[in-house]
């Protein structure tokens, strides 16, 4: 039996907001019955008053309640990993890996300064760089996009669909691109933007319902919470690039995009021995130059699903944090997202974050309940274990290419899915995702961990 969730605001405005999104139960049949364990839903200062209704057939007991997950939530107590790793250890999830590295030996001031992009000046990118050259691999002559998406950029934006095919504005894809999971009711799960401070929460809720998650890590947070990396690996996760300090990658020059996926990638080997395969763009900000480059540098792209124009499978979570978003337009959006899916004729991949406590207090309490709850039941499962490919396949020192081969190209006929990103950067609006420099944060996180000891990690 599903449970109804109505907000005190009418509910015309987000049906008109999501466009062809489908709820599960019109806003007309939705009651006022609330959760066990929450109370009413409110809206934090910031977003305008829309209409936000949703029902979920389950939560969680513990749940933090609606009414305080907002922006000027008070911060709630961080908890210290279930499992730490000892240096030396022996990966279980994959074959043939190498032992865990010891974390503790890693220098911050042998990589880049945190949250800032990368400048290409160093013997290690000046490599990076020769290596790309030396792919075989051609990168189209490109021009970057300036800040500002879509509307700062109508000459990129007309071209958007044809070589240059930028996600951004249009929703171009190429065949290299994984915005699916091949099976209908099939969920690759991910989280963006981490590790952080919550994320421990998190990985603990996936294990105790022996979940298994994609986690696409920023650089500038992995050498801040090394363990909880190796955490993440050694569960069984799958760990993906998602760049060094999470700009906007068709603004960069080619050398600047070499910068921050190769500074990603390394620190992620230093962390846990092996190298992710897969990356995902920050804001979903891909062109047929930055797949040239990842594809040189060994990466595969990984979006999220799109439907329609508007019917993206964002949640919107990242900006409960910042006041932009509120719990209950998330969950309807959620509601939104899950009706899609039950209809969708493959599985779906769902754009959701570990940053801030907000996005993980509503993935725990909320979200991933209902999920688990849905009939019919929904796999969900990494994103490499949704394509049907081993967890070998995700790293590249072990995969045999039998099943994962190198794409062949990275510059094919372009295909067009049916709209237009549902993110600021076609708008030029603020949207879910890391802004293009956060500075301070990695200082701030990183003296929140000194603060809190080893064990909080």
């Amino acid at each position: 039996m599903k449970v109804a969730l109505f907000s005190s605001l009418t509910a015309a405005a987000a049906v008109a907001a999501h466009g062809p999104l489908h709820a599960r139960q019109s806003a007309s049949s939705v009651g006022s019955a609330a959760p066990v364990g929450s109370a009413a839903p409110s809206a934090p200062a910031g977003p305008a008053p829309s209409s936000f209704s949703f029902t979920l057939a389950a939560t969680n007991p513990t749940a933090i309640p609606l009414a305080s997950i907002v922006s000027n939530a008070p911060s709630q107590a961080t908890h210290a990993l279930g499992t730490t790793f000892a240096p030396g250890s022996t990966p279980t999830a994959v074959t043939g890996a190498p032992p865990l590295p010891n974390a503790a030996l890693l220098a911050p001031s042998s990589y880049p300064p945190l949250d800032v992009i990368v400048s290409p000046d160093s013997p290690e990118v000046k490599q990076w760089i020769l290596d790309v050259n030396n792919s075989g691999i051609s990168i189209p002559d490109i021009a970057p996009t300036v800040a500002g998406g879509c509307p700062a950029n109508p000459v990129a934006a007309a071209d958007a669909d044809k070589s240059r095919c930028w996600w951004t504005c249009g929703g171009c894809v190429q065949p290299t691109d994984v915005t699916t999971c091949p099976d209908k009711l099939t969920w690759g799960l991910t989280y963006d933007d981490g590790p952080s401070l919550y994320t421990p929460d998190l990985l603990q809720f996936l294990d105790q319902k022996q979940l298994k998650s994609t986690f696409f890590v920023v650089g500038s947070r992995v050498i801040s919470f090394p363990a909880i990396l190796q955490a993440e690996y050694m569960a069984g996760h799958q760990i993906a690039v998602h760049t060094w300090s999470h700009p906007s990658l068709t603004t960069l020059t080619n050398e600047q995009i070499i910068a921050e996926l190769g500074w990603s990638k390394k620190v992620i080997k230093d962390v846990i021995g092996v190298t992710p395969s897969h990356f995902r763009p920050p804001f979903g900000d891909i062109d047929n130059r930055v797949r040239a480059i990842a594809k040189a540098m060994g990466l595969t792209p990984v979006m999220w699903t799109r439907i329609s124009a508007l019917a993206t499978f964002d949640t919107d979570d990242f900006d409960l944090h910042s006041g932009l978003s509120t719990a209950s337009k998330v969950l309807q959006n959620w509601d939104f997202i899950e009706g899609n899916a039950t209809t969708f004729p493959s599985g779906f991949i769902l754009l959701e974050h570990d940053l801030f406590q907000q996005s993980v207090d509503i993935a725990t309490g909320y979200i991933l309940p209902d999920a688990l709850a849905h009939q019919p039941a929904f796999k969900i499962e990494p994103v490499i274990a949704c394509l049907n490919k081993p967890m070998n396949d995700a790293y590249i020192e072990l995969n045999d290419n039998s099943t994962n081969p190198p794409a062949q190209s990275a510059s094919g006929s372009a295909a067009l899915t049916s709209g237009a990103p549902g993110s600021a950067q076609s708008t030029g609006k603020p949207n879910s995702a890391l802004p293009a420099a956060l500075p301070g944060l990695g200082s701030v996180l990183a003296f929140a961990m000194v603060l809190l000891g080893a064990a909080t990690l």
